[in-house]
């Protein structure tokens, strides 16, 4: 059998943008005990992602959710390639963009400066910049803001011309870090939009968002992960709506039936794609 026959008995006719096989990620930190003469360091292995294998297809906007500290960030680091794996391997179509509501422009320049540098730094030629500066300002939606120094921005403010000065280069696999949870109904629409011209272009997206009902109103999948290990995986709907439930119980204080449907969760594994009764 050909690598191509392989190919199509394994993915069919999706094409595979990322595949991730069997990658971990430790961190080994120290941790000081006692005080002064009697103090003593020991180191301690964080296991920040257990091995995971996961493979994402063209077309896909697949959402991350889990508990602060499940390793969604690592994950899409991990992707990105600013992250080595501790183990296992990490396949990429193209060269991922991340894009984080951390991320650093330069503060003394306007929004308009940055977008123009920006687009130069993405390798975007001159003579496109004008038209795409109109669009990365459209999508970032500021205001007069946008003429001012980046120092004088909100970090909501920032986030968003971030973002949309990342899309300007159309990214084929794009990661995306909390940076939908800022801006208003009007402002998560034109993200939206945004996101599927992306996708209509045969692109990849991963989405990390706190918010459930984010990724079960834009994605098309859902990852779900917990303390580094991988929970669910599959339609965004029914992954959103279990980890919504998790979520609640745990704010509740309800630990024992949160651990209980951890453990069913985790049981059923791979979801594919469920129809919701309701």
């Amino acid at each position: 059998m050909s690598l191509t026959d392989v190919k199509q008995e394994i993915f069919g006719d999706r094409t595979p943008s990322v595949l991730l096989n069997d990658v971990s990620l430790n961190y080994v930190t120290s941790v000081s005990r006692g005080r002064g003469l009697f103090s003593r360091e020991t180191k301690r292995v964080v296991h920040a992602l257990q091995p995971l294998s996961l493979v994402a297809h063209e077309g896909e906007f697949i959402g991350v959710v889990g508990r602060n500290g499940s390793g969604k960030s690592s994950l899409l680091r991990l992707i990105a390639g600013l992250e080595t794996p501790t183990s296992g391997e990490i396949y990429a179509s193209s060269q991922p963009t991340l894009i984080g509501v951390n991320g650093v422009l330069n503060n003394d320049l306007s929004g308009e400066e940055n977008i123009e540098m920006g687009c130069l730094a993405m390798g975007l030629p001159p003579r496109e910049i004008p038209e795409v500066k109109q669009r990365v300002m459209d999508l970032a939606d500021i205001g007069d803001a946008i003429y001012r120094p980046m120092k004088t921005y909100s970090s909501g403010m920032a986030a968003r011309l971030r973002f949309a000065i990342m899309l300007a280069n159309s990214p084929r696999i794009t990661l995306i870090d909390e940076a939908l949870s800022t801006g208003d109904e009007a402002t998560s629409k034109r993200y939206s939009d945004a996101m599927k011209e992306l996708l209509g272009e045969a692109g990849t997206v991963f989405l990390v968002n706190h918010s459930a009902q984010t990724i079960e109103k834009m994605c098309t999948r859902a990852i779900w992960l917990d303390f580094g290990e991988l929970v669910m995986d599959g339609d965004a709907r029914a992954v959103a709506r279990k980890y919504r439930w998790f979520a609640h119980l745990i704010a509740n204080g309800e630990e024992a039936r949160a651990a209980q449907m951890l453990k069913d969760s985790k049981a059923e594994g791979n979801l594919g794609y469920v129809e919701d009764s309701e």
